[in-house]
């Protein structure tokens, strides 16, 4: 099992260092994150725009020790915003944004999280667009779920993410199946213990299949994160049989991946969002993706060894 070495490795220093500077990095970063700027990401939209493709956009960077960083990430987002808005992309783009980089695991992290992720929600609803809060690691799930009740209190768009292959994301979905919710699940992407987590990949379809038809089933708005073609094409039919009409639920996959099925999907009339991550602090987020998926490995394999 290769995924579980890999994310060990993603908490590397010396990994860090390594990958960063072997020669073929660059190559397989730039698949994956859309640029180190605002200004760079920028065409990325607008070309998403123009294809009918909407996106999600990450502001990539989790090692956050201090408030000050944590801030720092809230201003990023912000800034964000502004671009968005000057182009008038609001609804073509919302966020996604993890609590972690807003302080969630510094001291008194719960209220310096929800502080600090406030202003971006209100930022985003003022333009016409949306927040999604990733889910993280299980410890910190139930601080997630809390900030995510709180700001839909005056924000009921405010979206989360729930991952298939924890024990306990069958009731949350049931939960969180309610009208107005946003709702998108994912199998999972961090190491997880076997008491809170499968560990097979067929237990986590079958779990997969099982929140979907709950979310499916319930008022909300589901948002299907998967490049698997098996449960996407479950996922359209578990829509058909819920009724839901093709702008009831959406699609999302990340950039750089299967990016032919996001143009067919959304020729099709699907909904399809494109994940889609920018910034300078890329390891943690590139060394999941390798994790999810070996093909992914093998390509970086065969890049590092490139010279030149």
């Amino acid at each position: 099992m290769l995924g579980p070495v890999i994310l060990a490795a993603s908490r590397s220093d010396k990994m860090r260092r390594f990958i960063s500077a072997a020669p073929g990095t660059k190559q397989v970063v730039d698949r994956f994150i859309a640029g180190e700027s605002v200004e760079q990401v920028v065409p990325i939209i607008e070309d998403a725009a123009d294809k009918g493709l909407e996106v999600t956009l990450d502001v990539v960077g989790e090692d956050i020790t201090t408030p000050e960083q944590a801030a720092d990430a809230r201003d990023a987002y912000l800034e964000l915003v502004g671009r968005l808005k000057d182009l008038g992309l609001g609804t073509k783009a919302e966020m996604s944004v993890k609590l972690s980089m807003f302080g969630q695991a510094l001291e008194n992290g719960h209220e310096l999280a929800l502080a600090n992720v406030r202003p971006v929600v209100e930022a985003a609803a003022a333009i016409g667009t949306t927040v999604t809060l990733d889910a993280e690691d299980h410890t910190t799930l139930d601080s997630m779920f809390a900030i995510h009740e709180e700001l839909r209190k005056d924000h009921p768009q405010t979206g989360c993410v729930i991952q298939a292959y924890l024990f306990r994301t069958e009731d949350d979905a049931r939960r969180l199946a309610d009208a107005g919710s946003r709702v998108r699940i994912v199998k999972g992407a961090y190491k997880e213990p076997a008491s809170v987590a499968y560990q097979d990949k067929a237990e986590i379809d079958k779990a997969y299949v099982r929140i979907l038809k709950t979310l499916m089933e319930g008022e909300g708005y589901p948002m299907i994160g998967s490049h698997d073609p098996r449960l996407i094409a479950i996922a359209q039919e578990l829509g058909r049989k819920a009724g839901r009409k093709l702008d009831e639920y959406e699609f999302q996959m990340l950039y750089g991946i299967r990016s032919d099925e996001h143009i067919r999907l959304a020729a099709e009339g699907h909904r399809m969002r494109v994940y889609t991550a920018y910034g300078t602090d890329w390891y943690g987020y590139f060394m999941r993706r390798l994790a999810e998926k070996p093909a992914n490995l093998l390509f970086f394999g065969r890049s590092i060894l490139t010279k030149g």
